[in-house]
């Protein structure tokens, strides 16, 4: 005679033929194992403070930042040079949590449709970002990257920039009260292109 009494508690043949509890024990431990790895991380030095050498943006370079997330530049270049001797022989030191801490939000990533530009800073001259950023193909024929040519007729938004370093601040970038009443001096009349230029000049100068 065939035994049909359905098993009790929480026996593995009951978890394996209830769906809804198989379901919630399942979110259970995604839940878990999602906070035993993210949670360290709020404690960890090396993701919670700046490395040396790492200072906030200027008004200038967050301006440049903003127009860098606005154009969607991240769909295709990445800002993250992960521990590896192909990557580091290219790109240059790997990246670490702590050149991060103040951006917000950060750009690491693995799109690679054009370089990374983690350690960008430095590497051409403000002319050649500007030839660049105007029409690619002028300094690298075989690029298949959008050109931006209103960016050199388009002014930062001043005004905008005092409120921007404030609530950078409220999230925890050690703005000054002076950095925020001169942020829209310091951006006033520069345009957009070359508050772009300025972000991507300072990429990565905090490690060597």
């Amino acid at each position: 005679m065939a035994n049909d009494t359905k098993p009790t508690g929480l026996t593995h043949e009951r978890i394996e033929t209830n769906n809804f509890l198989m379901i919630v024990l399942i979110l259970i431990v995604l839940l878990f194992g999602g906070l035993v790895e993210i949670v360290p991380l709020f404690f960890q030095k090396s993701t919670t403070e700046p490395v040396k050498g790492v200072k906030p943006y200027t008004a200038l370079q967050l301006a440049g930042r903003d127009v860098y997330v606005r154009e969607g530049c991240y769909n295709c270049h990445s800002q993250m040079i992960r521990p590896f001797r192909a990557e580091t022989l290219r790109y240059g030191h790997y990246s670490v949590a702590g050149e991060s801490v103040y951006d917000h939000p950060f750009q690491w990533g693995s799109k690679r449709t054009g370089p990374d530009l983690a350690r960008v800073g430095g590497k051409y001259s403000d002319e050649w970002h500007r030839i660049h950023l105007i029409n690619p193909r002028d300094v690298v024929p075989e690029s298949n990257m959008p050109a931006y040519p209103w960016l050199e007729k388009t002014l930062v938004d001043a005004q905008s920039m005092p409120n921007h370093l404030k609530a950078l601040r409220a999230v925890g970038v050690p703005y000054t009260d002076e950095e925020i009443s001169k942020a829209s001096a310091d951006v006033q009349g520069k345009t957009e292109l070359e508050a772009t230029i300025a972000y991507l000049q300072v990429l990565g100068l905090a490690i060597k």
